[in-house]
């Protein structure tokens, strides 16, 4: 199977905001560790939390992560001050689908980010959101085993 995200990106901060709001975009769901913070870290960088601001300015933000670990659910729920939906089993949509549903979001007009094909972007396309994929946003420092995985991984992308 091959997935084709909508916008392939170097990294969260190359993403176009008015672009997708002029292609009536309301809601913005991000991935979470490797996403919005270094994995399991449980901490935004300034740069990050920056441009957190300026997403939220345009658009209803929140976090869609499968981490079900109550440390860090709790350590990262005390830093964020948006919705983060923990445990959410992606790719499969349910959790992300009623989330949806509660806030009034049609998946049409939301976009799902995140840094790995096989579940935040198959989630997305699962959902009928436009997806955007990421690198890691900390590809830079990562173990060549880790980067050797998203490769393999990334083999799944139609480009």
């Amino acid at each position: 199977m091959f997935i084709k995200p909508d916008y392939n990106l170097k990294s969260i901060y190359d993403i176009d905001l008015d672009e997708l709001q002029k292609q009536g975009i309301k809601a913005m769901l991000f991935d979470l560790d490797s996403t919005l913070m270094a994995s399991k870290s449980g901490i935004y960088t300034d740069e990050t939390y920056s441009f957190i601001r300026s997403v939220e300015e345009k658009f209803f933000i929140a976090v869609v992560s499968n981490n079900k670990n109550p440390q860090y659910i709790k350590k990262v729920s005390a830093i964020t001050h948006f919705p983060i939906l923990f445990n959410a089993c992606k790719p499969r949509t349910g959790v992300v689908r009623k989330f949806l549903s509660e806030h009034n979001i049609e998946p049409k007009d939301c976009v799902l980010v995140g840094d790995r094909p096989l579940t935040d972007i198959l989630c997305g396309k699962f959902l009928g959101c436009k997806t955007i994929l990421v690198d890691s946003i900390t590809a830079s420092t990562e173990s060549k085993l880790v980067r050797f995985v998203r490769a393999l991984e990334r083999l799944s992308i139609k480009k």
